[in-house]
C-alpha cells in the first residue's frame, strides 16, 4: 500500500472560441444593416429594383438569425459575445426597417414607436433578472417574430395594389402578438424577481 489516494478527474471545460460560424453570421447581419438602410433609401420606396435589393437583402439578414441560433446550438458554439451581439443586431435590423418604413409614409410611426418600445423593453427586462434567471424566448415570441419578418418584407417587395393592401393585415397581427408577447414577459419577470 502506498498510501496514495484517488483523485476525481477534473473537469474539462470547453472553451469555445468567439471567432465561430454563429458569431460570423451575427456579424454579418449587423453589416448588412447599414447596406439595407442605404438600399431603401435609393429606392425611396418609389423604386421597384432598388424595393426588391432592399427586401432581399432584408430577407437574407433576417435567415441569418435563424441560421446562427441553430447553428450556436447544435455544435455547442454559444458565447457570451453572441448572446449580447445577437439581439443588438435583431433590433438594429428590425428597428431600421420599421424607421425607415414610416419615414417614407408605408407604416404610421405609432405603429413603430409600439414595437420598438416593446423590444427595447423586453431587453431591458431580460437583464433586469439575468441574476434570477432567463427569460427563453417563447413560441408566441417567435411567431412575433415571423409575423414582423413577413409584414416588412412585404411592405418592401413592390406589390400590386390588391396584394399591397394585405401588408397592413400582417402587420396588425404582429402588433397584437407583439403587444400579448411582451405581457407574457413582463409576467416571466415578475415571476422570476419574486422573493422566494
Amino acid at each position: 500500500m502506498t498510501g496514495a489516494t484517488e483523485s476525481t478527474p477534473a473537469r474539462v471545460v470547453a472553451v469555445v472560441p468567439v471567432v465561430n460560424a454563429a458569431n460570423a453570421l451575427t456579424a454579418l447581419r449587423l453589416v448588412l444593416v447599414p447596406v439595407f438602410a442605404a438600399s431603401v433609401i435609393v429606392s425611396g420606396m418609389t423604386h421597384a429594383g432598388w424595393r426588391m435589393a432592399a427586401c432581399l437583402i432584408f430577407a437574407v439578414a433576417s435567415a441569418t438569425d435563424l441560421v446562427d441560433g441553430w447553428i450556436a446550438r447544435r455544435f455547442g458554439l454559444v458565447t457570451s459575445v453572441g448572446k449580447v451581439a445577437d439581439p443588438i443586431a435583431d433590433k438594429a435590423l428590425t428597428g431600421a426597417a420599421l424607421v425607415l418604413l414610416s419615414w417614407y409614409d408605408q407604416l404610421p410611426w405609432w405603429v413603430t414607436a409600439l414595437i420598438l418600445v416593446r423590444e427595447l423593453g423586453i431587453t431591458g427586462l431580460r437583464f433586469w433578472v439575468i441574476r434570477h434567471g432567463v427569460i427563453a424566448a417563447s413560441r408566441g415570441g417567435k411567431v412575433k417574430t415571423a409575423l414582423q419578418i413577413l409584414a416588412i418584407a412585404w411592405y418592401l417587395w413592390p406589390m400590386p395594389a390588391a396584394l399591397a393592401a394585405v401588408g397592413p393585415w400582417i402587420m396588425a397581427a404582429a402588433v397584437l402578438v407583439t403587444v400579448a408577447t411582451g405581457f407574457d414577459y413582463i409576467a416571466q419577470a415578475l415571476r422570476l424577481r419574486r422573493p422566494r
